[in-house]
């Protein structure tokens, strides 16, 4: 790593890779992490980073590389952060490693899109476990569907012998590198369940999970660091510098455990930047909630804990009364299902709410709504009535904030909502916000630093 100086825009060396793949379900998560925990081991400073909205990888990540793993979106990170951000870890990493999303071309913008414009190499991760020649066509397509991608080369994964990917490589074009195999091992196989792969921290064994990846990392040619990149700063912090402390006198609580763990590490980081004194509580273990002016719930698996959630009556009692003292609240997703009056899980059962918010959510089998989204929230910050107009024609730009939403359930919720959120790109109606009294709640998941001006507002006491 290599800093350069006396430039106009500062800019810093590090080994880089991006891991990506022709579909979901090629294993990119597992790699990814097998490859950033083996050069931890090494004694290395690695910096993983996600594509696009995801939660869950993350978390699996995060263990893997023992540091925070931060989200890369062009559209919901913006160039300018996403470039800030690389650079920063670039700073202070030995090695910066990118899980793709879904396959190397998909989405807009997709994760081609981003390796491409911070010149950063692709490695493709192949599901090469019924696969012969085809592999090759496969990495072939992946090399060269788009020219200006710079391909590092590519990893078969799920092949258990060596003869199997000795006639993988075998027809592999000359300037396609191979960088070995990786077997199809149960025991680094990752469990899923409907919004994706299961949270880390209900992973007992995901020590012994990384340990065993990075021992089949170390047969590759993955245990050699990838090729330096040049980082390039955005000059531009995380968050302007007028509102470094605009919180400073505010104390956000945040409900986090395994019923609500999905946060982007960027939404503490602009908390705390803004000057807020941030402190965690957990829905499922503690009786009250901590002395506070603003309560934060995220998203999460409220519906596998619903039965401890509504057993925890006397938390829940803390949370009403905070309700009732005036204080505000800004929920999302799974933390608005939390505040709504029943919840019905996949087995039909009814479990009791926080009754905070009038309505019901129930559970289903198939995906309810998926999708980048943005929401103009100038009813709110500038107390502006709506007049019944939930899609405004000419948002406001200042007080348009960016995000996703993935959930498996339905609500029915008995309020007029406030606004209405934009699919990317395609611009559909999406998801409802409301307001119920001092509560903000919505199924879209907000990323502050979108709209850190915004962020700001939503969270003063």
């Amino acid at each position: 790593m290599a800093v350069e100086s006396a430039r106009e825009v500062a800019s810093c060396l590090c080994p880089a890779l991006m891991i990506a793949a022709p579909s979901s379900g090629s294993g990119k998560t597992t790699i990814t992490a097998a490859i950033a925990h083996y050069h931890y081991l090494q004694g290395k400073k690695v910096t993983v980073f996600k594509m696009g909205p995801d939660f869950i990888d993350p978390m699996i990540l995060a263990n893997a590389s023992g540091a925070k793993v931060y989200q890369l979106d062009l559209w919901l990170v913006g160039e300018k952060g996403c470039r800030e951000l690389l650079y920063q870890a670039a700073l202070v990493s030995d090695l910066i490693l990118i899980e793709g999303v879904m396959g190397l071309f998909d989405g807009t913008p997709s994760s081609a899109d981003l390796a491409q414009l911070f010149k950063i190499p692709v490695l493709g991760v192949i599901d090469a476990s019924a696969m012969a020649q085809t592999f090759s066509a496969l990495a072939y397509g992946l090399a060269n569907f788009r020219n200006s991608l710079i391909f590092a080369g590519v990893l078969a994964n799920r092949v258990n012998s060596e003869g199997h990917a000795q006639m993988l490589q075998e027809d592999l074009p000359d300037d396609i590198s191979f960088y070995g195999r990786i077997p199809k091992d149960q025991s680094i196989s990752l469990a899923e369940r409907h919004l994706g792969l299961v949270q880390a921290q209900e992973l007992t064994d995901i020590t012994k999970h990384l340990s065993i990846s990075a021992e089949h990392i170390s047969k590759t040619r993955l245990k050699n660091l990838p090729e330096s990149v040049k980082f390039f700063s955005a000059d531009q912090g995380q968050i302007e510098e007028s509102h470094y402390w605009a919180l400073r006198n505010t104390k956000v609580t945040i409900i986090k455990d395994v019923a609500f763990n999905f946060l982007y590490a960027a939404n503490v980081d602009f908390l705390i930047q803004a000057g807020a004194q941030v402190s965690y509580c957990s829905a499922l273990n503690d009786t009250e909630l901590p002395e506070g002016d603003v309560l934060y719930i995220p998203g999460g698996y409220p519906e596998l804990y619903a039965a401890q959630l509504s057993n925890n009556q006397v938390f829940i009692k803390s949370v009403q009364g905070f309700v009732r003292a005036g204080k505000k609240v800004i929920a999302e997703c799974g933390g608005m299902l939390y505040l709504l009056d029943k919840l019905t899980d996949l087995e039909g059962t009814l479990h009791c709410m926080a009754g905070l918010l009038p309505g019901n959510a129930r559970m289903q089998n198939k995906l309810a709504a998926i999708g980048s989204q943005s929401v103009d929230l100038s009813c709110l910050v500038e107390d502006k009535s709506c007049s019944g107009e939930l899609l405004n024609e000419k948002p406001y730009k200042n007080n348009v904030i960016r995000g996703h939403s993935f959930h498996y359930s339905t609500a029915e919720i008995n309020l007029t909502p406030l606004a209405q959120t934009l699919h990317h790109p395609s611009q559909r109606a999406g998801e409802f916000v409301y307001q119920h009294g001092n509560i903000i709640a919505s199924y879209m998941h907000w990323y502050f630093p979108s709209n850190v001006k915004l962020a700001v507002k939503l969270f003063t006491k």
